[in-house]
């Protein structure tokens, strides 16, 4: 099952054990903190593999819970505000992303998230923010990806950020992989709300490596079930290229697996004529 504590936030896989929560419905959820209440967004289902390294359900949530997510919801405005207040009178450039709130072991203590555009000194920010809240407090950096992911957003392709929805871990992405999808290296077009590289670049890359390495190339003379032409261009994603025919100059989109290129079909012609040979031999 899938849970977010946000709406339209980050997913989060538990095993459901026995319990079966429809979507819509609040569980519990255990975290290093302790147990923090969640919204079921994918109700349980069976999977066919064995699924390993998922936290348990810790049951459907009660009155009591609400109760207490309300009282942390508060202390993580009390927390922002204060820290926002602390920032702007320090004169610090930094920008808060975000707050947790927990209580353990009978001690509150705050997370405060922030970005800025350089290492900054906040020691005594730590100091004011702790004796204004009587509380432990913790304040951490983040990256460019991590504020995308914490403070969300549409990307251009209209939808919720990925890294603040279903993606879990930030894997690398490279200006090559544009390039063997055929895009335009243009900053503005293949960068995300971050501002780094976007990380869909990664989806469909070995779907483009897989077929450069076993469709004809460009300018390539080819055999097709319409006869021979010459490939002038490619369509990844519905397998197929563009071949340009060389008794009627019209262009055709053959499948990747009907077209047979000039220089395959000499190299097989080849390697029959050699097996031929040594079984004659």
């Amino acid at each position: 099952m899938a849970v977010t504590f946000t709406p339209y936030g980050r997913l989060y896989y538990l095993d459901a054990g026995e319990h079966r929560p429809r979507v819509g419905d609040y569980v519990l959820v255990p975290t290093d903190d302790g147990t923090e209440v969640a919204q079921t967004v994918w109700a349980p289902q069976w999977v066919d593999e064995e699924i390993g390294g998922l936290n348990d359900c810790a049951g459907i949530a009660t009155e009591e819970d609400f109760a207490r997510g309300e009282e942390h919801k508060a202390r993580r405005a009390e927390t922002r505000v204060a820290a926002r207040r602390l920032i702007r009178e320090a004169g610090l450039p930094m920008k808060v992303l975000g707050v947790d709130w927990v209580l353990k072991d009978g001690r509150r203590m705050a997370t405060v998230y922030f970005s800025a555009p350089h290492r900054v000194d906040f020691r005594q920010l730590v100091r004011d923010l702790a004796r204004t809240l009587d509380a432990k407090v913790e304040l951490r950096q983040l990256g460019a990806r991590d504020e995308a992911r914490l403070q969300g957003g549409i990307g251009p392709c209209g939808r919720d950020l990925c890294c603040s929805t279903f993606l879990k871990d930030f894997e690398p992405v490279s200006v090559r992989m544009a390039k063997d999808q055929d895009l335009a290296p243009n900053p503005l077009k293949i960068s995300g709300a971050c501002g780094r590289l976007m990380c869909c670049l990664k989806y469909e890359h070995p779907l483009y490596q897989d077929f450069k390495a076993n469709a004809p190339e460009l300018g390539c003379s080819v055999e097709t079930p319409e006869g021979e032409g010459v490939v002038v261009g490619h369509n990844v994603p519905s397998d197929t290229v563009v071949v340009r025919m060389n008794e009627t100059g019209q262009r055709v989109a053959c499948t990747r697996a009907s077209t047979c290129s000039s220089r395959a079909a000499h190299d097989g012609a080849l390697a029959g004529g050699m097996r031929s040979t040594a079984d004659e031999a």
